[in-house]
C-alpha cells in the first residue's frame, strides 16, 4: 500500500473505548477517517517539536485590538518594522467602530516568529489573537509536478489517500 510515494505501516494502539468512541466521531464530523485524523495529530505534533528547536518557519498571527487605545497602532507597526523583512504580508479588517483584525504572515527563525508574536499579543490594547507557527521542514511533502494553461511548471503537495481505518 503506497501514499504519496511513501510506505504505510499498519500498527497496533491501544485506547480507552470511550477516546476511541470520541476520536471515530471527530473524523466522522471531518469527513475523514480514523488513520487519517491520528497521522494528522501526528503531524501537527511533529511540527510543534520542530519549530521548538529554531528552525525556519512560516506564521501566521491573528489580533483584534481597539483602535482606540492611545498609540496603538504606532507600536504594533514598529513592532512589525523592527522584524523587517520577516514580516511578508499584512491584512487590516475594520470590524466596528471600535474594533480591527489583523492578521500579519511572517517568515523566519521560529523563535524569533514566536517572540515576535508574543509582544504583539501582549501588546496593550490588543484584545484577542493567536498565533500558528510551521516549521518550513514540514513542507518538504512529496510534489505532483504539472502544468496549467498558463504554461509555467509547478507542483502542489501530492493527495492524500483515504483509507479505511
Amino acid at each position: 500500500m503506497k501514499q504519496t510515494g511513501q510506505e504505510l505501516v499498519r500498527f497496533g494502539v491501544a485506547m480507552e473505548a470511550r477516546l476511541i468512541e470520541q476520536l471515530d466521531a471527530l473524523a466522522e464530523q471531518r469527513g475523514s477517517t480514523r488513520s487519517e485524523l491520528l497521522r494528522d495529530l501526528a503531524r501537527a505534533e511533529v511540527v510543534r517539536g520542530l519549530v521548538s528547536k529554531r528552525v525556519p518557519a512560516v506564521a501566521a498571527l491573528t489580533i483584534v485590538y481597539d483602535h482606540h487605545v492611545r498609540e496603538l497602532t504606532e507600536r504594533l507597526n514598529a513592532i512589525q518594522h523592527e522584524l523587517e523583512d520577516q514580516v511578508r504580508s499584512t491584512m487590516h479588517v475594520h470590524l466596528d467602530r471600535d474594533h480591527c483584525l489583523e492578521v500579519i504572515v511572517m517568515r523566519g527563525r521560529s523563535d524569533v516568529l514566536k517572540a515576535a508574536s508574543d509582544r504583539l499579543l501582549g501588546t496593550r490594547g490588543v484584545t484577542h489573537g493567536g498565533v500558528e507557527i510551521i516549521a518550513e521542514a514540514a513542507l518538504t511533502a512529496p510534489t505532483e509536478a504539472h502544468e496549467h494553461e498558463h504554461g509555467r511548471p509547478h507542483a502542489h503537495p501530492a493527495k492524500r489517500s483515504r483509507e479505511k481505518p
